[in-house]
């Protein structure tokens, strides 16, 4: 057995963790079906040089007879050492008393206890000599303080920043603790520091902005100089509208600047083979000057002039003395607490080549990628000093073949949207430094592909790449309908596209933080990426971002304020009470439970001033996006919502030990079960013969929706007995719809959640939906060739990479390829094969927190109807395997000539199996 996939929940990478509240997890893998965990043990503990020399444990869980390899808690016995490299192994036993070992992990801390009970960091006395008396404390534990200061020029336009450094001696260890406002790159001696773009992550700055943690001990240089360059521009930090497109002053010009100064600051640690340590800092020694790129739009649209870029900049032997460099100036920085980016950075995934490009008119040339997504393109020019190159991005192009918003309201896509380029006079490339878009079509103008075309500058080359979370991908599925094939790829580019530090849905015309996708399309991001770290660090976003009385606003971090039901409304709001609940069931962490139950007690209390009618919530968007943005059922989803909401905070104070909250939120909750039932299930059997939920659209009148029974359903508010009569009304609503989708972003999810339950079973009313020649209908975008999912379902859209219809994509994963989970991070899950549906074959994996499921149906060549099922069990984990009435099924384990016969279901061990199902 091999202990493998270690790691800390809530951070993706662990140089700067600033906390003591760590929880570990690990995964398992034998070939030995039968083998598993009994006991564990979990060592952290300091050294002074690397690893092997141990200079005192931090925490020792001992030997805990458990099976647990999630959540598993630490308790240092003192707060963590700060700026100190700290390393953890975990030791297993197997029933057989075998001992397993993992390797050794290791994690850097910056400041533990600086953000929780010391002064704010930017009062330094570098800036500040004057107050070095009233901060006596802070200077007086200089070894857990912040000691960097902000540096910059004074302005808002995007800077570079240079220190060289000279050292007696060679580190052996280098970390880099950096934050540059809006964003910033770092580089030593003119190399990348890492593969990220666009840190930090974006937070609500007066409250929390991240630093970023580098270990570059690969990139120090022995026995030269080494420079450190940073370069930093606005973001949403400063952001600079110029001559451009600027979303938040576009309709009521309320988006406010949370700083006016670019601002960067970082700390140099050098660890040396002696256990000494020093820390070289942001100071007026740095140097700084304005960038080449003299204008930072997050919304695409920079401007770069080549002659002002000074090559060099940050390598040994640049001569800045005549080259408009000065003395870097202190700033008092921003007012938001240093955190750590504990989520996934933002870097550069697939690379795109044009597929085919189009001259549409002299100088002007259209690049097809074939694919949208969000992206960072990447040009190869050339041309006389001076000469201005256009850069245009769209999703789809017009009648001319040129980039083109269909949208009237938003033509400044067109033309409002771009990025300049000012040749230098030599071959030379472009990248935008510090925005991307989502598009398809890059439309270059002022240049030719024709390098005997002098009248204009000579493109090279074109090229772009998909920018998105490092989050790791997890899961494929692939099936024998290629317009399903089609239609699964387009979700997962449009998931893809969307997921940055926080979960946007539209990375072209917004970029902002609606919280409805985060725990709406959380079970079906959960197949695409490992979102644990990112879902975390958006509950932070959103504690943010609630106000005074309790609200949760609709977005997080809060990017410009909205109005009304666009700015309260539950079904966006309950994330702050839904991503806890989601954590712990994909995840199998709890952690963030301690930091997000007071916030979530606030907001219940803020919701019961929200309540008509003995307990109704119906004051939001509804099911917003049916028949464009009309809201309809408002009672029954954010009833049911609230219902949900005040299920989590019980589940969530019984963990914590808060056992008389939590029968206080169970009573809470039961109350809104009768009201809910009260006033929505029609029981009367005078209009059907069966009892269903109407709405409170047209009180007078009773309707039998699609997403009236759904919604009921998936939330559990069905007396048990009604609730084959419910589910008789759904699938009854559904056939006399077309079957057409008649059902918002919100009511959408459970729609289709309600066709992955396996008392409903009927693949062939979901793909009869999918497959509608008009809309609403997925297959219409594709026949269209469209490659992601539009916002609305309508062809002349706004965005053509909005991913809040896509949840489907969970019903693919949940009904096709048939795997649920049911006990936490699937440690138990079910496997239901697609016996009734129209596939044939179907071949997939799910990487769950215990290792990958696999799972590959096929009937292709099947003999007097049988099904071929192969499916994989990672260790730690049981399936549990669901068959329609009337089909049995003979189990086999791989490489065994014995085998069971089940009728009804049965129970798979770790291992792969063969299984064959037959009438």
């Amino acid at each position: 057995m091999e202990v493998t996939d270690c790691g800390i929940h809530g951070f993706h990478e662990v140089i700067g963790i600033d906390t003591d509240d760590l929880g570990f997890h690990w995964s398992l893998v034998s070939d030995d079906g039968g083998i598993r965990q009994v006991a564990y043990r979990v060592i952290v503990w300091v050294a002074s040089s690397d690893a092997s020399a141990a200079s005192g444990v931090c925490w020792d869980s001992g030997r805990v007879q458990s099976d647990a390899q999630r959540n598993v808690v630490c308790y240092p016995s003192a707060p963590f050492q700060s700026t100190t490299f700290h390393y953890w192994q975990v030791t297993v036993w197997d029933q057989h008393a075998t001992q397993y070992q993992s390797s050794v992990n290791e994690f850097y801390t910056s400041y533990p206890r600086c953000s929780g009970l010391l002064p704010p960091y930017s009062m330094n006395q570098t800036y500040m000599p004057h107050s070095s008396q009233i901060f006596q404390t802070w200077f007086e534990d200089e070894a857990n303080r912040w000691k960097a200061v902000w540096l910059g020029d004074g302005g808002d336009k995007p800077l570079y920043l240079r220190k060289p450094i000279q050292i007696a001696q060679q580190p052996q260890r280098v970390v880099i603790l950096a934050s540059g406002l809006g964003h910033f790159n770092l580089t030593l001696n003119g190399k990348p520091a890492s593969k990220h773009v666009l840190d930090p992550g974006w937070t609500n700055y007066h409250r929390t902005v991240q630093f970023v943690g580098y270990d570059v001990t690969a990139l120090w240089q022995a026995g030269e100089n080494v420079v450190v360059g940073a370069h930093v521009g606005n973001g949403f930090y400063a952001g600079d509208q110029g001559d451009r497109f600027f979303w938040p002053t576009y309709e009521d010009n309320t988006y406010v600047r949370y700083g006016n100064e670019l601002c960067f600051f970082a700390e140099v640690h050098l660890h040396y083979p002696d256990g000494s340590h020093d820390t070289i800092i942001t100071d007026p020694s740095w140097k700084v000057r304005k960038s080449a790129t003299g204008l930072a739009n997050i919304y695409v649209s920079e401007d770069f002039y080549r002659r002002q870029y000074p090559v060099g900049r940050d390598s040994p032997g640049y001569d800045e003395s005549g080259d408009s460099w000065a003395p870097a100036k202190p700033l008092t920085g921003p007012r938001g607490k240093l955190r750590y980016q504990s989520q996934p950075p933002v870097v550069l995934h697939n690379s795109f080549q044009p597929v085919r490009n189009q001259e549409s008119r002299p100088g002007i040339t259209v690049f097809d990628l074939g694919q949208n997504s969000s992206i960072m393109v990447h040009l190869e020019l050339s041309g006389p000093s001076g000469s201005e190159v256009i850069v245009r991005y769209s999703e789809e192009v017009g009648p001319e073949g040129e980039v083109y918003m269909a949208d009237p309201l938003f033509k400044e896509f067109e033309y409002g949207v771009y990025s300049k380029i000012t040749l230098g006079g030599d071959r030379e490339s472009w990248t935008p430094d510090f925005s991307f878009t989502s598009a398809r079509y890059i439309q270059v103008e002022g240049a030719s592909l024709d390098a005997d075309d002098y009248n204009y500058a000579t493109i090279h080359a074109v090229s772009a790449r998909h920018v998105s979370s490092a989050a790791r991908n997890l899961g494929y599925l692939i099936t024998d309908k290629e317009d399903v094939n089609t239609l699964i790829r387009a979700c997962y580019w449009t998931f893809s596209s969307n997921i940055f530090s926080y979960h946007t849905y539209c990375p072209q015309i917004e970029k902002f933080g609606w919280l409805e996708v985060t725990s709406l399309l959380a079970p079906a991001t959960q197949y695409v990426r490992d979102m644990e770290a990112v879902y975390t660090k958006i509950l932070g976003d959103i504690i943010d971002t609630q106000e005074s009385n309790g609200l949760v606003p609709t977005m997080a971090p809060e990017i410009r304020y909205m109005c009304g039901p666009l700015h309260d409304t539950i079904t966006w709001g309950c994330a702050i009470c839904f991503l806890p609940q989601l954590l712990k069931q994909y995840y199998g962490s709890t952690r963030v439970f301690k930091r997000i139950y007071e916030p979530g007690a606030r907001y219940m209390d803020y919701m019961r001033t929200k309540e008509r009618h003995g307990g109704l919530i119906e004051h939001g968007l509804g099911d917003w996006g049916y028949d464009i943005a009309y809201g309809n059922h408002q009672a029954n989803i954010e009833t049911a919502v609230y219902y949900r909401c005040l299920q989590n905070m019980a589940l969530m104070a019984r963990d914590l030990g808060l056992f008389e909250d939590a029968v206080r939120y169970e009573a809470w909750a039961a109350r809104i079960f009768e009201v809910y039932n009260r006033h929505l299930l029609v029981t009367d059997r005078q209009s059907y013969p069966y009892a269903f939920y109407t709405s409170r659209d047209q009180p007078d009148s009773h309707d039998r929706t699609m997403v009236g029974q759904a919604m009921a359903l998936q939330f559990e508010l069905v007396p048990a007995a009604h609730r084959d009569d419910v589910i008789r009304a759904f699938v009854a609503a559904v056939e006399e719809s077309g079957p057409r989708i008649r059902a918002g972003e919100i009511g959408l999810k459970y729609v289709w959640s309600t066709f992955a339950d396996p008392g409903v079973d009927r693949p062939d009313l979901v793909l009869a939906m999918a497959r509608q020649e008009e809309h609403p209908s997925y297959m219409r975008f594709l026949r269209r060739g469209d490659t992601t999912l539009s916002e609305f379902w309508q062809d002349a859209c706004r965005s053509k990479c909005h991913d809040m219809l896509g949840t489907i994509y969970e019903w693919f994963y949940a009904a096709v390829l048939g795997i649920q989970p049911v006990e936490d991070a699937y440690r138990t899950w079910t496997l239901h094969p697609p016996i009734r549906s129209e596939f044939n074959f179907v071949e997939g994996q799910v990487d769950c927190p215990y290792g990958p499921i696999s799972v590959l149906f096929d009937r292709r060549y099947a003999v007097n109807g049988t099904s071929s099922v192969s499916v994989r069990v990672p260790m730690s984990t049981t399936c549990k395997l669901l068959l329609p009435d009337g089909y049995l099924a003979v189990i086999r384990e791989d490489k065994s000539i014995s085998s069971q016969t089940i009728t009804t279901g049965g129970t798979l061990r770790p291992g792969l199996y063969i299984v064959e199902i037959s009438k």
